[in-house]
């Protein structure tokens, strides 16, 4: 029988929806999976912890021929496959329990996407949860943050094209294959978030969204990104199950307060009772995650117009520009008297372009 390397047996493995944890079990019981592919059935019979169904399922299975299929089907389907043997593979990923041994995925996943964010909520969106998803979400990818959502009804959708329209990339992770499209209205969209950002799933071509796909699949929503923003949520939702997920990955988690009469603001205002951060506005999210400041901060410095500047008010703001800034470490970064350095932060803040803070430190307003 061929040799195959410890990827492609892994993908074979993943082909087989036999779970992450049972290839987990797998994997370390065979760190080398070349050594697992070369056992003969009646060993694998003797594993510990897997079923009699899975190990049935695995040697009916572990032939050339059915391999070869595999990576047809892949190919034809025109999909790409990142597993934890790659170099591609996601490095938030890496550090979440139970990661994704195998990921399918429909576009490409770029190193920017790093500075991420996910927003979710309920599937049956009232319009404020629609204009606040909107408003929040273009805000966020002006910023260069990439949206992540689960591609289901209402605040997923909405968040989706809500930063496709920002111009923006999103990342979609689905509880089924990548050759099933669900809910079926969003065909559409499925392939603008493709065609902008990544689609993304553990379970290979064929699997139907079953019910326990999802909560599975909302670590990887929460693994992804810095922080999840609860949009609207009812009191058990699959929402809060990913904001769960985010806690226990030690991410950052935010909630839309909502109207105390709502069915879909209970699930989002028992989260800042426990104690996610409440979101009023897009600073309530930046102010936690330093990936977003320092993007602000970015953009800001793009943004500024120093063409009425003069020769010593360009100095002083230059300085500003890398970083708060004490106005006594200005007087002895130029060689200003201290009387003059004040007279030009007195201008610049006239101007709109600083701000004081605290024990006379300025930063960019």
């Amino acid at each position: 029988m061929k040799g195959f390397s410890n990827r492609e047996i892994l993908i074979w493995l993943s082909s087989l929806n036999i779970g992450n944890r049972n290839i987990r079990k797998v994997m370390e019981q065979f760190p080398q999976l070349i050594d697992f592919w070369e056992l003969p059935a009646n060993c694998i019979y003797n594993l510990n912890n897997i079923s009699d169904e899975i190990k049935e399922k695995i040697i009916a299975s572990k032939n050339e021929s059915y391999i070869n299929r595999l990576f047809d089907l892949i190919s034809k389907h025109n999909i790409d496959v990142i597993t934890v043997f790659d170099r591609e593979y996601p490095e938030s990923l890496h550090h979440i329990y139970d990661r994704p041994k195998v990921l399918y995925i429909k576009g490409r996943v770029l190193k920017e996407d790093y500075i991420s964010l996910a927003v979710v909520g309920s599937r049956r969106a009232t319009s404020y949860g629609k204009w606040a998803t909107e408003k929040l979400v273009k805000e966020l990818v002006d910023l260069g943050v990439t949206i992540v959502s689960g591609v289901a009804l209402g605040i997923d959708s909405i968040a989706h094209r809500a930063a496709l329209e920002g111009k923006g990339r999103t990342i979609g992770v689905l509880g089924n294959g990548l050759d099933i499209v669900y809910p079926k209205r969003n065909r559409d969209l499925y392939g603008e978030i493709a065609s902008n950002g990544a689609i993304i799933t553990e379970y290979f071509l064929g699997t139907p969204p079953l019910a326990h796909n999802f909560p599975q699949r909302n670590r990887i929503i929460s693994g992804l990104s810095l922080g999840v923003l609860v949009i609207e949520a009812k009191e058990r939702s699959g929402s809060l199950i990913t904001a769960q997920h985010a806690l226990e990955q030690g991410k950052e988690v935010f909630a839309l307060p909502g109207n105390i009469n709502s069915i879909y603001s209970r699930g989002t205002n028992a989260l800042i009772k426990e104690g996610a951060k409440l979101v009023t506005d897009i600073d309530d999210i930046i102010e936690e995650i330093y990936e977003l400041q320092k993007n602000k901060m970015e953009k800001k410095k793009k943004e500024i117009d120093c063409s009425g500047l003069s020769p010593l008010e360009m100095k002083v703001f230059q300085l500003i520009k890398e970083g708060p800034i004490h106005a006594d470490s200005i007087a002895y970064s130029t060689g200003l008297d201290i009387s003059t350095v004040y007279s030009i932060l007195t201008i610049l803040e006239l101007k709109g372009m600083i701000k004081e803070m605290s024990g006379r430190t300025f930063t960019l307003l």
